[in-house]
């Protein structure tokens, strides 16, 4: 039964409106503070429900165990696998010749879209999903019949089938590279088990019946790879090496007189007796693995012994161990074997379900494998799981107790069990399987599980181990890595898929001319008595007027095709080609460091880049570096340090204070800090682990006090320093102990961990490793030794650690570190209050600066309590049900009454430029969801914990905490912190939440001309929501909710979220219905589907549980880096850092879809491509100085129906004048010209009416410097064929040239005809050029006058004499004027009830335009666009845009007064 105390706590009773409890926040502080809350809200309902559970299991009888009950009812569809080893397989298993009847996937795995036979049907499928190539082809196979008229039917086919193969080609190219990268990762190295043993699982013939047809991979044979691979391991390493790795770890080759045999003797080690001298560098690894310097040609034979437990073990005092013959365990001594066993090298591709492998120190893991046995004397490993998350903390796992025992290929022939496994699922985090065998000296059935725990998953490698041999258990697609990536997907840009609309349209309008024609056709041909007959005698194809029609009608479609340009869709190819070139050579997106340009992958979607409205982005290894600084700390109430934070500078930005943190000054100003605080420490004490360069507390304060013999603050320093370089469960790594005795770095499970014990190690408190005797410190030079009594681990549920020492004079004392709630609540009840107020300031203070903070504290124990609570706790360690609960109230019994010594800030470093990245990504109405999820990262709570709770992952306050950093979280916004653990509560929250934001902001409007951020908000808001949350919340039944929630907020972090959350949310918002609610969002109201959003989204990501996501969104964003190249592999377009996102979308990104959406529009107005890939409306530098320009983008304004629609009215009503301008001249004029020959016939009335057409489409595009060069050329090109082609000796057109040319007529109608048809253009684009002008229009002509250029600090092509008084800096730029977080680009139309938020960029306060900005004397409109250098004129946009974006009553007088709107923003 729940507990009384449970029962009146508010937070549990039900009876309270839920909305209550939706509390929202502002500050960091307050925001992580009530996370921590809601997070402890959570674990008291779940213990409540926990121990009503168990009441009630008590209170019913208890029926048998099953099989199955014992195994855990699998939640995972599918049926349970069997892995056997040296176990036969029961009856139900094999078939009637004894094979295997389960066959698994192999381990071979794919990332590409096509293979070599389903390339061409799979690529002409996507192909023809394009309905104009349906057309198209229809087309082709009508004019292979000649009863329509075509020409040359057969030729007919080329244009199409250029089409299709240039398309086929780019598309082969692109998969072909994917193709290279998996034959890469397929083809590496890895040792198995094979000679004499034999995999039970596997056939004895494995093959395919083609592969048995065709005689290919005969079962025994050495494939022609694994040769390859053997003879290349051999060259490298010598013929007949023997590799030992002695008790250091280093490896050393002896040369052997028998070239086939090498032995391999791997001693163990770990974390129990491993020397850490021996450690490699982790941040030399990559995906895929490299080759591996292991040599197994021929038999190998292995023998793996423990190493002793003493850490710093000699090589005199190393021994071989002995196998101690352990009776526990599924080794059987007396069993007799033939020894023929031995490790092998093979390829990856080659593992099957079955396998033992053999894995060493910094090899990858080829598949999903259990831990059966390790080279640490405690059976442990250690994980390195960057490719999957991007995290370099290591992860432990430990090896199943019942094979722990294996040592040799001869120990595993001994052994008979069975793995009962669940099978292959998604989740990273669970995994439940139970190892099953007879012991050896009883005969009993025993059976063992097996979890998460002793679980390597692919992709992730070993560190720190020398050896562990494991069981593969998922192969190839199976894989967790494999499952959670997905198929790669196919994708289509949105203005493609909208172009079918177009299309369809276009081949309505067609149909319909054909249609008309064929009618009218039919019905002059069913007339008789007309000259037809005689004239046009025997030129009808049949006798029925009828099927004569129909004939017309299929030669109408033939004759007028061009009505859909066959050449778009090729065009449009050749365009995005050369722009995936122009982004892949852009140098602001080169990445040193890993040398590497921003690559295209996927060429076809480039457009989509200009329209994103949702970001979706993991945090480590994206927006963070997964380095911990050690910044500030609190000791007995006095701060020290003095860095600064991101979210400091972010918040000095947004203030228009940057000024005063200008990064140079700052980093002078700390480096003479560090120089006197180094100078004052050396004075007093001599610390030989310094490492200055790794120095991030800067404080001389510090130093000050620890050297002040007579300073009251100094013992608090120390046991501060002491406490911190003692409480942790770090290990000590001397890279080079022999050049560098005192180096010494720290690997952690956590970089949290490291970057204390290194500060404490850096302020003269190093920790200088464990051994048998205790932990050896040093404290201001003096030696200090330790033993460590007991450990009391941290997890997310305790969120704090505690450690039982007895200190060199013999007493006991507890150490403990946490969060500040968690040790408040746990204070003594006589602590000094003033000393709690300060700290707790403190922490808030650092809290509020984006740190992450730890309390820390101690209490002395007595010899009596200890005892007695030792009893206790060992009791409730050794339990057997609810040992969780049981070791929880063991700890609560000593960690109490405790005494604060201060607290500690880290920074959880930022990597280059993120803050300014997502500041301008949010002024661009860009909306940024952040995903995070990690694999567990507590030894203990791996130990310890039950399955459900390994989803420790980034705890709330972590990822709000890295939300304020980063400028994705203010102060200014309204933070709602969402965590419940029932679907019910979930509803609650979110409702609360739309409730919330409904009274602030009035309903909702999902207008798509209103997408983007909107001004006159009285409040801005966030949603952090946890993984337990987010579940529910994706639920059927509440995920309209909680997207409509979202949607209204301008930041989402979600966190502990699983790859398959992450690719779930992703297609929510893709895919989004937009609901409208009442004004009250309850369970009664109904709520109904308004429209679809379709809204574009980007992910982007690092790591492998990235892929996903990144697969599912419009745009994948893949990084590269150390942490691997698994996400690059699968996205879409791949970078080196999250920063270059800007660069891409606001420039690039603007830039493509301004071009495609153009392209689009003028190719059903008239063919043109040439210029497209080269056209830039506005400059680079413009681009991103006002990023408001892209919500047109967002808003899918550049390329609308309306558009498409005025585009075809036009090219009608241009088509009818320069058709009836001619035919009225034709018609009422004189048909003779000035020498004397007629011009009656239709070659000179035709030659008028192409000449007028193609003056008027060729003035139509545009007037910049290149379009004359470019397409007036092609004018004068085609009236000088005009004259040559005259000279041929034709039917109908010799001397059409004198005729024509020589005469007014001709030339007074072709220019009367073409400005008629252009008179309505270019009016409107006067007009709305100088009156109702759009801001990029504007911010084109304040680049053409030079303004813009001087704001930006931009050299003038031509020298330009500034007025004094005039001048204007980078400063003065719009971007850099003041913090802006929502201008009035982000909306059309400003909501008077909205009162303006605090937080945007407002103009000057009068109505005088800024010094420097473009002002009412700037009358002139510009018509050439400029780079930088002021060589390449570019195209005016296009004004037949929608007029939503406009700025509104735009008159000259109006220009002055909305000139000062762009000191911060732009005007839309």
């Amino acid at each position: 039964m729940p507990a009384p105390e449970d029962l009146t706590d508010e937070e549990n009773d039900d009876t309270i409106d839920p909305e209550l409890r939706l509390r929202t926040v502002r500050t960091a502080a307050s925001a992580i503070a009530e996370s921590i809350k809601s997070e402890q809200r959570a674990e008291r309902r779940k213990s409540i429900r926990a121990r009503s559970r168990f009441f009630r299991r008590n209170t019913t009888s208890k029926r048998p165990q099953t099989a199955t009950t014992e195994a855990g009812p699998s939640k995972v569809p599918g049926a349970r696998r069997n892995v056997y080893v040296n176990y036969p397989l029961s009856a139900m298993e094999v078939d009637q010749n004894g094979e295997p009847v389960v066959r698994y996937q192999r381990n071979k795995v794919r990332t590409t879209k096509y293979t070599i036979l389903t390339f061409l049907p799979k690529n002409l499928y996507e192909q023809f999903r394009r309905v104009a190539n349906l057309f198209f082809l229809s087309l082709v196979v009508l004019q292979l019949f000649t009863v329509f008229g075509a020409p040359s039917g057969s030729i007919s086919v080329l244009p199409l089938a250029f089409i299709l193969a240039v398309t086929a080609i780019k598309d082969g190219v692109e998969d072909y590279r994917r193709g290279k990268l998996d034959e890469e990762v397929n083809t590496s190295a890895v040792t198995k088990l094979a000679g004499g043993w034999v995999n039970v699982n596997q056939p004895t013939d494995p093959r395919s019946w083609i592969e048995r047809l065709l005689g290919l991979n005969t079962p025994g044979r050495v494939s022609k790879g694994v040769r390859k691979l053997r003879d290349r391991e051999a060259g490298q390493a010598g013929a007949g090496i023997k590799v030992m790795l002695d008790k250091a770890g280093e490896s050393r080759a002896s040369f052997q007189t028998a070239p086939d045999v090498s032995s391999i003797d791997l001693p163990r080690r770990g974390a129990g007796g491993r020397r850490l001298e021996d450690i490699q560098s982790i941040d030399s690894h990559s995906y895929p693995p490299p080759e591996a310097s292991f040599s197994s040609k021929g038999d190998s034979s292995t023998t793996l012994a423990k190493a002793p437990s003493d850490q710093f073990a000699s090589m005199s005092q190393y021994q071989h161990s002995i196998h101690s013959q352990s009776t526990v365990g599924v080794i059987d001594w007396q069993k007799r074997i033939g020894g023929s066993a031995r490790w092998e090298r093979t390829l990856w591709k080659k593992l099957e379900v079955g396998d033992i492998v053999l894995l060493r120190d910094n090899d990858q893991v080829p598949a999903d494998i259990v831990v059966l046995s390790t080279s640490d004397a405690d059976s442990m490993c250690y994980l390195e799981t960057k490719n999957l998350d991007g995290e370099t903390n290591l992860k432990p796992r430990k090896a199943v107790k019942g094979t722990s025992a294996i040592q040799s290929e001869e120990d595993i022939e001994r052994t008979a069990f069975y793995l009962d496994s669940e099978p292959p699922h998604q989740n990273l985090y669970l995994y439940h399987g139970i190892l099953r065998y007879r012991d050896p000296a009883t005969e009993e059935q025993k059976a063992e599980s097996v979890t998460i725990n002793e679980l390597l998953l692919r992709g992730c490698a070993i560190r720190n181990t020398s050896w562990v041999i494991g069981l593969v258990v998922f192969t190839g697609a199976d894989t967790k890595i494999m499952l959670n990536g997905g198929d790669t997907p196919s994708k289509r840009s949105k203005i493609e898929r909208e172009t079918n609309f177009n299309v369809l349209v276009n081949f309505g309008v067609l149909t319909a001319m054909c249609l008309i024609s064929a009618i009218f056709s039919g019905l002059a041909d069913a007339q008789t008595g007309t000259s037809t007959s005689f004239f046009e005698e025997n030129t009808e194809p049949t006798d029925s007027p009828v099927i004569n029609a129909i004939v017309t009608f299929v030669s109408c479609l033939i004759a007028f095709q061009n009505i859909v340009p066959i050449s778009l869709y090729i065009s449009i190819e050749i365009v995005k080609t050369i722009q995936a070139f122009f982004i892949s050579q852009d140098v602001d997106m080169y990445y040193q460091p890993f040398d590497t340009p921003c690559i295209p992958k996927t060429w076809n979607i480039s457009d989509d880049l200009g329209q994103i409205e949702y970001v979706f982005s993991d945090k480590t290894g994206t927006l963070t570096q997964n380095v911990m600084e050690f910044q500030k700390c609190s000791v007995h109430g006095i701060a020290y340090g003095e860095g600064i934070t991101e979210a400091q500078r972010g918040a000095a930005t947004r203030e228009g204070k940057a000024d005063t943190l200008d990064p140079a000054e700052l980093s002078e100003k700390l480096a003479t800090l560090k120089h006197q605080m180094l100078t004052t420490m050396e004075r007093a004490f001599k610390n030989r682990y310094l490492q200055p360069e790794k120095m991030t507390l800067v404080s001389p304060q510090i130093a000050e006090d620890l050297t002040n013999r007579t300073a009251d603050q100094r013992p608090h320093l120390i046991a501060f320093f002491r406490a911190l370089a003692i409480c942790h469960s770090v290990l000590a790594d001397k890279p080079d102990a022999q050049a560098e005795p005192y180096h010494i770095e720290y690997k952690a499970e956590s970089p949290d961990e490291a970057a204390l014990v290194a500060a404490a190690r850096d302020a003269g408190f190093p920790f200088l490793g464990k051994t048998k005797e205790g932990i050896d410190i040093e404290v201001m030079g003096q030696r200090e030794k330790w033993t460590p009594l007991k450990v009391l681990e941290f997890n997310s549920t305790r969120k704090r650690m505690s450690v039982v020492m007895r200190n060199p004079e013999g007493r006991l004392i507890l150490y403990c570190k946490g969060a500040d709630s968690v040790i408040y609540e746990r204070l003594a009840k006589d602590h000094d209050p003033v000393l709690k107020e300060k700290t707790s300031k403190d922490m808030e203070m650092f809290a509020n600066n984006g740190l992450r903070t730890l309390c820390i504290a101690y209490r002395w124990l007595d010899e009596d309590e200890y005892m007695s609570w030792s009893k206790k706790f060992d009791d409730a360690a050794n339990s057997i049900e609810h040992r969780d609960e049981e070791i929880d109230k063991a700890n609560e019994l000593i960690e109490h009454s405790l005494h604060i010594l201060g607290a500690t800030a880290l920074e959880d470093k930022l990597q280059e430029g993120v803050p300014e990245a997502i500041e301008t990504l949010h002024q661009a109405g860009i909306k940024l969801w952040i995903l995070t999820g990690a694999m567990p990262t507590s030894h203990f709570a791996m130990l310890y914990n039950k399955e459900a709770d390994l989803v420790t992952g980034d705890k709330l306050q972590t990822a709000i905490e890295i939300g304020f950093s980063c400028n994705l979280l203010k102060n200014t916004m309204d933070i709602m912190i969402l965590s419940a653990d029932s679907m019910e509560q979930t509803r609650s929250q979110i409702e609360g939440g739309l409730n919330k934001i409904a009274s602030v902001l009035g309903p909702p409007t999902w207008d798509p001309r209103k997408r983007g951020f909107f001004p006159g908000a009285k409040a801005s808001f966030a949603v952090v929501i946890d993984g337990d949350t987010l579940r529910h919340a994706l639920s059927p039944e509440l995920k309209e909710l909680f997207l409509n929630l979202g949607t209204q907020c301008e930041t989402v972090v979600c966190c502990r979220v699983s790859p398959a959350q992450k690719a779930l949310t992703v297609k929510l918002v893709r895919l989004l219905k937009i609901f409208s609610p009442s004004v009250k969002v309850g369970a009664d109201n109904h709520i109904k589907v308004k429209e679809g959003r379709n809204a574009m989204t980007l992910s982007i990501g690092d790591g492998a549980n990235d892929v996903a996501m990144i697969q599912e969104a419009n745009i994948g964003i893949g990084l590269f880096g150390l942490e691997g190249s698994q996400a690059a592999m699968s996205a879409d377009y791949a970078f080196g850092q999250f920063r270059f996102l800007t660069k891409l979308l606001l420039v690039h990104g603007r830039w493509s879809y301004q071009r495609i959406a153009d392209m689009h529009s003028n190719f059903f107005y008239k063919v043109r491509s040439v210029l497209v890939p080269f056209d830039q409306d506005i400059n680079a530098k413009a681009a991103l100085a006002f990023p408001q320009l892209y919500v047109r983008g967002i808003r899918g304004l550049e390329y609308t129906r309306s558009k498409f629609w005025f585009y075809m009215l036009d090219g009608l009503y241009q088509s009818a004048v320069v058709f009836f301008f001619p035919y009225l001249v034709w018609s009422f004029g004189l048909q003779v010209t000035w020498n004397g020959k007629g011009i009656e016939s239709l070659s000179e009335f035709g030659t008028t009416v192409a000449v007028a057409a193609i003056f008027a489409a060729n003035s139509y595009v545009g007037w910049t410097v290149i379009t004359w060069v470019v397409v007036f050329g092609s004018t004068i090109v085609m009236m000088l064929w005009t004259v040559i082609y005259s000279f041929f000796l034709t039917k109908d057109f010799v001397d059409e040239v004198i005729i024509l040319f020589g005469g007014i007529t001709f030339w007074a109608t072709v220019l009367l005809s073409a400005s008629v048809a252009l008179a309505p253009r270019f009016i409107v684009k006067f007009f709305t050029t100088v009156y109702t002008p759009l801001d990029k229009d504007i911010v084109r002509e304040m680049w053409v006058k030079g303004d813009l250029k001087d704001q930006l600090g931009l050299k003038h092509r031509r020298a330009k004499k500034i007025p004094k008084g005039k001048q204007s800096t980078l400063e003065a730029a719009p971007m850099f004027q003041e913090q802006h977080n929502r201008s009035l680009s982000e909306v059309s139309i400003i909501h008077d009830r909205y009162e303006p938020t605090m937080t945007s960029s407002p103009g000057p306060k009068d109505n005088t335009p800024a010094e420097g900005y473009w002002t009412a004397d700037d009358e002139s409109a510009a018509s050439v666009h400029l780079d930088e250098h002021g060589d390449r004129p570019h195209r005016n946009s296009d004004p037949a845009s929608d007029d939503d974006d406009r700025t509104i009553g735009h008159s000259d007088s109006h220009r002055q007064s909305i000139a000062p709107s762009w000191n911060g923003s732009v005007a839309m």
